[in-house]
C-alpha cells in the first residue's frame, strides 16, 4: 500500500510546476463551463456574442494569468507547506490578471457590458476557488502522508536531531514546515523556538512552543537536549546576531544561520539556504561595502600594477579591479610563484576578458622594476608586497629592511621615474609607536611615500589598517589548524586585543582611500571595535563543536618579542581629519627630514652586508623616534661599532 501511494507522491514532488500548470488549465476549462451554465442557464445555447468570442476569452485569460503567475513566481512556491504570504500573493496575481483581461473586452462589447461582467465575476470566483482548493488539497494530502504514513514508520527512529530555532517569524514557519517534510522527517525534530518579542513568548507556532527570549537559550537547550540551533531571523542586525551567537556558542550545539534578508532567495528551500556559522558572523557589525564607482572611473582605461599580487590583500585587490572590468590591463607582480599562479588561474576562469599579466620578481630588484615600468607603463600602483610576520622579522631584521624599506624605496623611485599617476602603499597599525622591527620598517615606508610625494608628480599615499580576518599568517587559519589537530590553541596573552576587518572590505576601503588621494596622505581605516583574541579562540573552538578548556585547551604562551597587548592606528602627534567616507580618515602629516631619511636608507644599503642585526635596528631607531623595541636584543645598550 505504501509503495502504491509513494509513487504518485514522488512524481508530483519531482514535477510540481508541471502538475500545477496542467491543473490550472483544467480549472480554467471547468470554471468557464460552470460559469457559462450558471449565467446563461444552458450548456450549449449561449448568446451569439459569447459563442463567437469564447475561444478568444479563454486564450486571453490563459495567457494573461500565466504571465501574472510567472511574474509573481506562483509556480516557484512550495505549496506542500502552508505559508499565508504565498496565498495572499496568489490572490493578488489572480486579481490582477482578471482586471487586465476584463478591461479590453468591456471596451469591445459595450452593448453586453453588464452581461459580460456578471459572467466574468462568476468565472473568476469559481476559478479562484478551484485554484486555491487545489493547493490547499496538496498541503493537506502531503501532511496526511507525512503524519499518517511516515510518522509511524519513523517513531522508532531515535537518531533525529532535536532542533531549536531562533526567531518566530515567517522564515521560522517555512523552516519548521520544511524540517517536517518527507526528505527531513528522518533527520530533524523541531522542539523549541526562541524570540525576544514578549508577545510571542509562551505561544505556539505550527505546534512548537516559543520558550522565551535570548536569555532562555542556554536553559532551554539543556532542558530539551538540543542538538542543533538554527538562526532564522534574516533581518537581524549584525550586532544582535553576534550577541545571540555568543550565547548559542555556549550551548555546545551545532549552529547554522540564514543569510541576510537581502540575500534570501524566494522560491528556494529555506533549509538549503542555511549555512554553518563561521568567524565572519562574530565580527559584530555590518560588512562594509563602499561605493567604488569613483574608484573604477579613475582606473578606467589604465594599467594597474599590484605588487604582492599573490598574497591575501594583493589578490583581493586584483579580484576587485578585475571584477570592475574597467582597467586596460592588470599586472600581478610577486616573488612567490604559487600564490601568483593561483590568482592567475582564478582571474582567467572568472574574468576571461581581462588583460592579465603575471610577472615574477622582487621589489628589491630595481632593474627588474624598471623593465616592467618601461614595457607596461602602469598608471596606478598598489603596493602590497612586504614582509609582515612580526616574530620572523624580529629574528631577521636585515631582511625586513631589505624587503620593506629598500623594496618600497625602489618601487617609489621607479614609479616617479616613469610617471605613474598614483602610488598607494598598504601600511599597518603596527607602524604606530612600533614595538617591533616589522612595524618600524613599515613606518619608514610611510615616510618614504610622503617624501617622494614632495618631489614627484605622482600622488603617493599610504593606507593604514589593522589585522585582516583569514589572511595568510593571521590567527584564524592558525587556530583552525590547531583545533583540527586537537589543540592546544595558543594565545599569547589573555588580555591581548586586535582590530579586525574582512579581506574584501579592507581592500574596498583601500581602493576608495586611493581615490580620495591628493598626495602625501596617510589614510586610516575605521576598524570598528577591538576583539579579544582569547574570546575569538573560544568562539572558534565552540563553532567547531568543542568546549574550550575541556575538549580543546587554550594555552597562553606569553607575548612574543616585539608584540603589543593592543595596537594603535594613530600616532598622537598626527591627529585626524574626516573624508567623505565615515570609515576613512586622514592622519595629519608629521614633520620629518626627508633628506636625512634618504641618507640613512643609503647608509643602511652600504653597511648591510657587514652590519649585525643590532646595528641595523639602531639605524631604524634613529629614523623612527617612536620605535620602542620590546625585544631584549634590541633595547638601548651601548652600540656596537659598524664594520664597513
Amino acid at each position: 500500500m505504501n509503495t502504491l501511494i509513494k509513487k504518485p507522491v514522488t512524481f508530483i514532488k519531482k514535477h510540481t510546476k508541471g502538475v500545477f500548470v496542467v491543473f490550472d488549465l483544467l480549472c480554467v476549462c471547468v470554471a468557464f463551463l460552470l460559469a457559462a451554465y450558471l449565467k446563461f442557464d444552458a450548456w450549449v445555447s449561449f448568446p451569439s456574442w459569447f459563442n463567437s468570442n469564447v475561444l478568444l476569452i479563454v486564450l486571453a485569460d490563459i495567457v494573461i494569468t500565466g504571465i501574472c503567475f510567472a511574474f509573481f513566481k506562483i509556480y516557484s512556491r512550495m505549496w506542500q507547506y502552508f505559508v499565508a504570504k504565498d496565498y495572499t500573493t496568489l490572490v493578488s496575481a489572480f486579481a490582477l490578471s482578471k482586471v487586465i483581461v476584463v478591461l479590453p473586452f468591456v471596451y469591445i462589447w459595450l452593448t453586453y457590458t453588464r452581461s459580460f461582467f456578471t459572467f466574468m465575476a462568476l468565472y473568476s470566483i469559481i476559478l479562484l476557488m478551484l485554484v486555491v482548493s487545489g493547493r490547499a488539497l496538496m498541503f493537506v494530502s502531503y501532511n496526511l502522508w507525512r503524519t499518517k504514513i511516515l510518522a509511524p514508520k519513523n517513531s522508532e527512529n531515535n537518531k533525529r536531531k532535536r532542533v531549536m530555532i531562533i526567531g518566530a517569524g515567517s522564515a521560522a514557519i517555512r523552516l519548521i514546515n520544511e524540517l517536517r517534510g518527507v526528505s527531513n522527517i528522518n533527520r530533524y525534530q523541531v522542539v523549541a523556538l526562541i524570540d525576544d518579542n514578549k508577545r510571542k513568548q509562551g505561544e505556539y507556532l505550527n505546534g512548537v512552543k516559543v520558550y522565551g527570549g535570548r536569555d532562555e537559550i542556554i536553559k532551554t537547550a539543556n532542558q530539551l537536549d538540543i542538538d542543533e540551533i538554527f538562526i532564522a531571523v534574516p533581518s537581524i542586525s549584525e550586532k544582535n546576531k553576534k550577541e545571540i551567537l555568543e550565547i548559542c556558542n555556549k550551548t555546545g550545539c551545532e549552529l547554522k544561520t540564514l543569510p541576510r534578508i537581502t540575500a534570501v532567495k524566494e522560491g528556494v528551500s529555506i533549509k538549503s539556504q542555511l549555512r554553518k556559522v563561521d568567524y565572519t558572523d562574530l565580527l559584530g557589525r555590518e560588512q562594509i561595502k563602499p561605493d567604488l564607482s569613483r574608484v573604477f572611473e579613475l582606473l578606467k582605461g589604465h594599467t594597474v600594477l599590484v605588487t604582492g599580487g599573490g598574497g591575501s590583500i594583493g589578490s583581493e585587490l586584483v579580484r576587485q579591479v578585475a571584477n570592475s572590468g574597467v582597467a586596460k590591463r592588470i599586472i600581478i607582480f610577486d616573488i612567490a610563484e604559487n600564490g601568483a599562479y593561483e590568482i592567475q588561474q582564478e582571474i582567467r576562469r572568472n574574468y576571461p576578458d581581462v588583460d592579465l599579466r603575471v610577472l615574477i620578481g622582487s621589489i628589491r630588484d630595481e632593474k627588474r622594476l624598471c623593465e616592467i615600468f618601461e614595457e607596461y607603463k602602469p598608471s596606478f600602483v598598489y603596493h602590497a608586497a612586504a614582509h609582515k610576520h612580526v616574530p620572523l622579522m624580529e629574528d631577521s631584521p636585515k631582511e625586513a629592511v631589505k624587503n620593506n624599506v629598500f623594496g618600497t624605496y625602489n618601487l617609489a623611485k621607479t614609479a616617479d621615474k616613469y610617471g605613474a599617476k598614483r602610488f598607494v602603499m598598504i601600511s599597518t597599525d603596527k607602524a604606530v609607536n612600533p614595538t617591533n622591527v616589522m612595524g618600524a620598517t613599515k613606518r619608514i615606508c610611510e615616510m618614504i611615500v610622503q617624501s617622494f610625494n614632495k618631489i614627484s608628480e605622482t600622488d603617493f599615499v599610504a593606507v593604514r589598517f589593522g589585522n585582516v580576518l583569514g589572511s595568510n599568517g593571521s590567527v584564524i587559519p592558525l587556530f583552525k589548524e590547531q583545533i583540527e589537530n586537537g589543540g592546544p590553541v595558543t594565545v599569547t596573552h589573555p588580555d591581548i586585543i586586535r582590530y579586525f576587518m574582512l579581506i574584501p572590505e579592507a581592500v574596498s576601503l583601500v581602493l576608495q582611500a586611493g581615490a580620495y588621494a591628493k598626495g602625501g596622505e596617510i589614510f586610516i581605516l575605521d576598524m570598528g571595535s577591538p576583539v579579544k583574541i582569547r574570546e575569538l579562540a573560544e568562539n572558534l573552538i565552540r563553532l567547531s563543536g568543542h568546549i574550550p578548556g575541556e575538549d580543546i585547551e587554550i594555552k597562553y604562551t606569553g607575548l612574543r618579542d616585539g608584540e603589543k597587548l593592543y595596537e594603535e592606528l594613530l600616532i598622537s602627534e598626527e591627529g585626524i581629519q574626516k573624508t567623505q567616507n565615515d570609515l576613512i580618515y586622514v592622519a595629519r602629516p608629521m614633520d620629518f627630514d626627508s633628506e636625512n631619511l634618504f641618507e640613512k636608507i643609503s647608509y643602511m644599503r652600504e653597511i648591510m652586508e657587514g652590519a649585525t642585526h643590532r646595528q641595523i635596528v639602531d639605524v631604524v631607531k634613529e629614523l623612527v623616534p617612536t620605535f620602542n623595541p620590546q625585544n631584549e636584543a634590541y633595547k638601548d645598550e651601548e652600540k656596537e661599532e659598524v664594520n664597513v
